[in-house]
């Protein structure tokens, strides 16, 4: 936020679940108000029922940044799911699809067990396997179905990182581990205190199960899926979330990461900002 009012910007949201209208208190979305008069795009795009799909981000992200762009402003775009970030600033393409095969698949996670195709994901193609959660079936199902129709790893069609696109400058934020868990803890019991249950109980009742992607959203899948001691069981899986997300982002050395705890951090991404410009 700050940045983006230095910057005179606008922000664009890269984090997948904070597209899903009502989906606020358990993907910390900012509220109106807090946006402080900030335009933000990709909010509130999705109903629950629909499925998210990176192709149709890519498309509409891309729309927007150059709609702030061509109105003067810098677009900041934020977010942790790395396929939507890449998405962006990446030429990133999307194969074909194959009804039948992927059928045959879903038919397999629902008899065998999602753990099956995980290991066969894992043996074919083990990067495409640690980008994604092991929970994550609509995933799994997708690369191995790529993996099936091109005969190549769904890893191979994501392209190697070169000059980003629109001469973005990336910047990776990150926590001393042992702080960033504390920060997970705390985050998690802040949202089921803050009304998640009811949350996910609105949702439920316009459709939340019938989405695909948006049940399978960290705390929202626990809720729905009854799990003893939930709280425990969320801050658990978003830590491990996290540390997958970390790996990602990790493996791509346009990154310049800076520690987020950093007094001066504004100041350093504004310097690094004006120094890729030429500034």
């Amino acid at each position: 936020m700050a940045l983006a009012q230095r910057l005179g910007g606008a922000v664009v949201n890269a984090d997948a679940m904070q597209l899903y209208k009502g989906m606020d208190i358990g993907t910390a979305k900012l509220t109106e108000a807090e946006r402080g008069g900030i335009p933000h795009y990709q909010l509130d795009v999705l109903d629950v029922t629909e499925n998210a799909s990176v192709a149709a981000y890519q498309q509409d992200a891309r729309a927007d940044i150059e709609t702030v762009l061509a109105e003067g402003g810098v677009p900041v775009l934020v977010g942790g799911s790395g396929l939507y970030v890449q998405s962006v600033v990446d030429d990133l393409e999307f194969p074909g699809t194959d009804p039948e095969v992927r059928a045959r698949l879903e038919a397999e996670a629902a008899e065998s067990g999602l753990g099956v195709l995980y290991e066969r994901l894992s043996r074919l193609d083990p990067a495409a396997a640690e980008a994604v959660l092991p929970t994550n079936d609509r995933r799994i199902v997708r690369a191995l179905e790529v993996i099936e129709v091109t005969g190549r790893p769904f890893s191979a069609t994501l392209p190697r990182p070169g000059p980003p696109r629109y001469g973005a400058l990336l910047i990776g934020l990150d926590r001393d581990t042992t702080e960033l868990d504390k920060r997970i803890e705390d985050r998690v019991v802040r949202m089921f205190d803050g009304g998640l249950v009811e949350e996910v109980r609105r949702l439920e009742a316009v459709g939340l199960r019938k989405g695909s992607t948006a049940a399978r959203a960290l705390g929202y899948q626990q809720i729905l899926e009854a799990v003893p001691d939930p709280i425990a069981v969320t801050a658990q899986a978003t830590r491990r979330f996290v540390r997958r997300q970390r790996s990602w982002f990790r493996r791509d050395k346009r990154i310049t990461w800076l520690d987020a705890a950093r007094p001066d951090l504004l100041d350093v991404v504004l310097s690094n900002y004006a120094e890729q410009r030429g500034y």
